[in-house]
């Protein structure tokens, strides 16, 4: 009679592939941890050109108002110069674009281009 068992397979990562995962996720959090500032920033501008847009009649008085709130939000990638400000209709529209530059490595950056815009989008009729 033979009593032995049969050998279970042994199942998971081997050593080299957790170090493979390991790396992976640290590399992700790295990443995530220098596109947070960016995501920050423009969520601000987008508070601010809403808060804006009615605090204003003119295009002097809506730039000196974006700029108080670029002081107070700390607003860096983007100046009341960059904004495109004008009237369709009775409505004052503000529109702008930006770039964001995040230095990954020594040569490597990796670019987000962030617009935003006050006109209402178009709603589609349901049938």
């Amino acid at each position: 009679m033979n009593w032995s068992r049969p050998r279970a397979h042994q199942s998971g990562l081997s050593l080299v592939a957790l170090l493979f995962v390991g790396l992976i996720v640290i590399v992700l959090l790295l990443l995530g941890a220098k596109l947070v500032p960016a995501i920050v920033e423009y969520i601000a501008i987008e508070r601010a050109v809403q808060k804006i847009k009615h605090e204003g009649k003119t295009v002097a008085e809506i730039r000196a108002a974006f700029d108080r709130y670029a002081t107070i939000e700390d607003i860096k990638s983007i100046s009341s110069r960059d904004l495109d400000i004008t009237k369709e209709g009775d409505r004052i529209v503000i529109s702008y674009a930006y770039q964001y530059n995040i230095q990954l490595l020594d040569n490597v950056r990796l670019v987000i281009d962030f617009s935003g815009t006050t006109r209402d989008r178009a709603t589609r009729a349901v049938p």
